[in-house]
C-alpha cells in the first residue's frame, strides 16, 4: 500500500484537475485523509470483501478504504471530471480499484464484485435516501450487500435510526430497522467539506439480518407504512382507510388504536397489521 501514500494531497488535486464542487450533483468533498480512513473503519473489517462506493469525487473516502485494507473497491461516479484523479488512485493500487463512469441509480454493480460486499459510501444529498430505500427494499432478502456504512445529513441518519414516539420516526426507520441493525456511527461538522455545506453530516451503519425481525408481507407492509406517515397527524383509521374499508377491525388486531397515529406505532404493530390484511386477503 506504500503508492497509496505516495499519492499528493486531495487539495492539490482538487487544484490540479479543477474540481470545484457542484452543487447540482449534491457534492461537498471531504478531503482529510484522517477522517476518510475514519469512516472506512466504520465498516468493519474489508479485507475479505468487495466494498461498492457512490460518488467517490477526488477519492479522499476511496483512499480511506485502501488504506484500511478492502479487498477491492468499485467506485460510481457520475462526473467525468473527476475520473482523472480517481485513475490516478487506481494505477497507484492495481486490481484493487475499478471505476465506473454513470449513474449510481442505472448501474447493476453485481457483474464487478465477488461476495461479500459492502457499501460505503459519502453519498450525494440528492440521492442518498432514493438509493438507500432501494438498498432496504430488494424483492430477496438476505439482499447482495452485508452492511452498508453511509454519510447523510444528520436529519436524515436520525429518521433512520429513530424509535417510536419520536419527530424523526417514520417510513425510513421502519424498512430500516424491520431487517436491519442500525446505528449512527459518527458526526461531521459541516467545516469538514469543501465546500462546507449547512447541515451537520452523520454516517450510519447498517447491517443486514439474516432474516426479517417480525413476519409480514413486504408489498403490504410498505403500502400500510407509506399511507400511515404521509399523513401523519392524523389517526390511523383515517390515514388507511383507503387500503381498507374495515381498517379499524384490523387496527384491533394488531393493538392498534384507531385514534393512534403512526409515530407512536410499533414497527412489531405495524408488522402485525401487515399480517392481519393479508390474511383477510387469503380469505
Amino acid at each position: 500500500m506504500d503508492s497509496l501514500h505516495d499519492l499528493p494531497p486531495l487539495r492539490d488535486v482538487i487544484t490540479r484537475h479543477d474540481l470545484s464542487a457542484r452543487k447540482s450533483l449534491g457534492q461537498n468533498f471531504l478531503l482529510d485523509l484522517n477522517l476518510t480512513s475514519k469512516i472506512a473503519r466504520q465498516a468493519g473489517d474489508l479485507s475479505k470483501t468487495d466494498v461498492i462506493e457512490i460518488g467517490p469525487g477526488p477519492g479522499g473516502l476511496t483512499r480511506g478504504l485502501l488504506l484500511s485494507g478492502a479487498r477491492r473497491v468499485l467506485a460510481i461516479e457520475k462526473d467525468a471530471r473527476c475520473l482523472p484523479a480517481l485513475a490516478e488512485i487506481e494505477n497507484a493500487v492495481p486490481d484493487r480499484l475499478h471505476v465506473i463512469e454513470g449513474d449510481a441509480l442505472q448501474i447493476d454493480p453485481l457483474e464487478h464484485l465477488t461476495p461479500p460486499i459492502a457499501v460505503v459510501a459519502n453519498l450525494p444529498y440528492n440521492v442518498g435516501t432514493e438509493l438507500l430505500v432501494r438498498w432496504l427494499t430488494p424483492k430477496v432478502w438476505p439482499p447482495f450487500w452485508q452492511s452498508l456504512t453511509l454519510m447523510f445529513q444528520r436529519e436524515v441518519a436520525e429518521r433512520i435510526v429513530a424509535r417510536p414516539g419520536s419527530k424523526a420516526y417514520g417510513r425510513l426507520s421502519i424498512l430500516a430497522q424491520w431487517r436491519c441493525d442500525a446505528k449512527i456511527v459518527m458526526h461531521l461538522p459541516a467545516e469538514a467539506f469543501t465546500p462546507p455545506p449547512k447541515v451537520t453530516s452523520s454516517v450510519v451503519h447498517i447491517r443486514a439480518l439474516p432474516s426479517p425481525r417480525f413476519e409480514a408481507n413486504q408489498k403490504i407492509l410498505e403500502r400500510v407504512v407509506a399511507a400511515a406517515f404521509n399523513q401523519r397527524r392524523k389517526m390511523m383509521r383515517a390515514s388507511l382507510k383507503s387500503i381498507c374499508p374495515k381498517i379499524e377491525d384490523h387496527l384491533h388486531n394488531a393493538g392498534i388504536l384507531p385514534t393512534d397515529r403512526a409515530e407512536v406505532v410499533s414497527l412489531e404493530k405495524f408488522c402485525a397489521l401487515a399480517q392481519s390484511l393479508e390474511q383477510s386477503k387469503k380469505n
